[in-house]
């Protein structure tokens, strides 16, 4: 009789497990929710009855869908959507990157006529010269391994921020709302499309050093926080040491029949407890943790593609971990500081700012290279056409060098996107040619017009308003209140 209940109950588990996660929306991920229901079910069972239930492995179904061009309901998968969010930290300058200009005509004698000075020659360890891709494309001299995909790469040039500051800059892009003072309104472009693409990913939204924020989109939207491999690492691995698969059954068995009981269900609290102890499991119970560490023998070629000198962390690893993030199934959506250093207000312009850059810039190119070598999921297709990479920071630095040789903040700024659904090869508005304004943009056809009153000046929210059209979260919804950049895809 104790092992027929034991028998039952351990089946009414895995029915119940099995309704929740046939949801749309099913568990919640928020680094909070995850924490404050191990919390509250560790007082019982420990930490390690949660994470350590590695015999819960054979009971847990794969988390990742076989995609095919076209469903049973008529869903076109050849637009089903991943997302990297690459953070350029600091502010960059957009001069030795994404909207060069040529030093022979905006030379120094000009300064006062233009109020443009590249400064190229004042550089370290570049050709002190701007960069034409095949395709005619211009950049700057640090623009590095990037240049290389200036057939797939749609460059925003003239974006207004409307703020000098780091945190006010930074929350804007990634919100696509004009913080309170610092605070920021609103969610994450990440929580909005990890909310809308659903939680079908054991880690929906992934933050690599990046701040994301979830006010008003489900739990498991929010994003998981981590700084390196090794915190990574520390969350995917069940604990030590693991407990016996039996007794692993009966605890999750006894927890999942006390969630479902009345007390439970008028209660936001155990409900959010159950949905992060499974979440958990699953989690643990993937085998994710297997997948990030570049330490294995297996991934030698991995380290090579992305020139990796340590696995812990480093630009490259990080690198290396979004992209593996996404196409091991674990994450729909992740952030990832690929640069910093780059706020340079003195000398250290001169041999930080062109370099830091660039090591961003081949990181993303790595990126790119990866996610085209690998095929989506049995289509032929790559994870590239499937992936959108956008490309950001929260400002740029002035056009002219200050008096200690370096650049302050400045308003315009630019970003960049190529992958999946974007259409690449091109620059789409420009800054102006004195002083390096904001321009309209004719958001049609993409290009600079002199009237204002013919098109709009390009903000953050006009990068995620047009990512939510592609994918159909409605205008009206995410009410970022600007139009779609149509010629961005």
């Amino acid at each position: 009789m104790r092992f027929k209940k034991q028998n039952q109950q351990l089946a009414h588990a895995q029915q119940e497990h099995g309704r929740i996660t046939n949801r749309k929306q099913k568990h919640s991920l928020s680094r909070r929710a995850l924490f404050k229901g191990l919390a509250a079910a560790g007082g019982v069972f420990g930490a390690e009855a949660l994470f350590g239930m590695s015999g819960l492995s054979d009971d847990w179904g794969s988390f990742t869908k076989l995609a095919m061009a076209q469903d049973a309901n008529g869903f076109d998968t050849t637009r089903d959507r991943y997302y990297i969010f690459c953070y350029f930290s600091g502010g960059w300058d957009i001069l030795v990157g994404l909207d060069p200009r040529d030093p022979g005509v905006f030379s120094d004698e000009r300064l006062r006529s233009t109020l443009i000075q590249p400064g190229y020659d004042r550089l370290d360890g570049a050709d002190r010269n701007v960069i034409y891709a095949p395709n005619g494309m211009m950049f700057g001299p640090h623009i590095g391994e990037l240049a290389n995909h200036a057939d797939r790469l749609a460059v925003i040039r003239g974006m207004s921020m409307e703020t000098l500051t780091h945190q006010a800059g930074r929350r804007r892009f990634l919100t696509g709302r004009p913080p309170s003072g610092l605070q920021a309104r609103g969610s994450s472009g990440t929580s909005w499309l990890s909310a809308h693409l659903g939680n079908d990913e054991p880690i929906p939204n992934l933050s690599l050093r990046v701040e994301s924020f979830n006010v008003d989109q489900p739990s498991y939207a929010s994003a998981l926080r981590v700084s390196n491999t090794s915190d990574l690492l520390r969350t995917l691995s069940p604990a030590d040491p693991v407990l016996p698969p039996m007794v692993a059954r009966q605890i999750s068995a006894t927890l999942s029949d006390s969630s479902i009981c009345t007390q439970a269900q008028r209660s936001a609290f155990w409900r959010n407890a159950e949905e992060a102890r499974l979440k958990a499991q699953e989690m643990t119970a993937g085998g994710f943790a297997d997948r990030f560490n570049f330490s294995r023998p297996e991934f030698a070629e991995l380290r090579s593609l992305y020139g990796m000198t340590n696995t812990n962390d480093s630009v490259e690893v990080r690198g290396a971990l979004a992209v593996q993030a996404i196409c091991s199934g674990m994450s729909r959506c992740v952030s990832v500081e690929v640069a910093g250093g780059l706020d340079t207000h003195f000398d250290n312009w001169e041999s930080d700012q062109g370099r830091n850059q660039e090591r961003g810039f081949n990181v993303v190119a790595r990126m790119v290279n990866d996610l085209s070598n690998r095929e989506y999921k049995g289509t032929g297709r790559s994870w590239l056409d499937h992936t959108t990479i956008v490309g950001f920071s929260e400002f740029s630095r002035t056009p002219l060098l200050n008096a200690n040789g370096g650049r302050d903040h400045s308003l315009t700024n630019a970003c960049f996107l190529l992958g999946g659904g974007i259409r690449g090869g091109q620059a789409i508005g420009a800054s102006s040619n004195v002083g390096m304004q904001p321009t309209a943009c004719d958001l049609q056809s993409g290009r600079s017009v002199a009237n204002p009153n013919a098109g709009e000046v390009i903000w953050p929210e006009h990068i995620l308003q047009t990512l939510f059209h592609e994918v159909g979260i409605p205008e009206e919804v995410a009410d970022l209140r600007v139009s779609p950049i149509a010629a961005l895809i």
